[in-house]
């Protein structure tokens, strides 16, 4: 499997998960008005459309986007929300990080 290919997919998954889930979670516990949340629905929403376009099967890219998406939030954390990861985050996902390249990029 190409990374070329994959990898813009994941991230744009990433952020679509992310992103929508953040503002989900601001609208709920920060008081944010109704419509961060509806936005952030509409683009959890397109996470899953743009998860369709991985060229592999289904198990094996929710599985990947699961470690990628473990990255993502501890570096969209960390920008949006000004926490700092730790040691055991950082040596965590990394450690996810190479399970999730040997499950997805392995020659088949």
């Amino acid at each position: 499997m190409s990374v070329l290919q994959s990898l813009p997919l994941l991230i744009l998954a990433g952020l679509c998960e992310i992103g929508g889930g953040y503002l989900v979670w601001i609208w709920l516990r920060e008081g944010k008005p109704i419509g961060y949340g509806i936005a952030g629905a509409l683009i959890l929403a397109l996470y899953g459309v743009v998860a369709t376009f991985q060229p592999t099967h289904f198990a094996r890219a929710y599985a990947a986007y699961g470690g990628v998406f473990i990255l993502m939030s501890l570096l969209w954390s960390y920008v949006f929300d000004h926490y700092v990861p730790d040691a055991y985050d950082i040596a965590g996902a990394l450690l996810i990080l190479l399970g999730v390249c040997v499950m997805y990029y392995a020659p088949r």
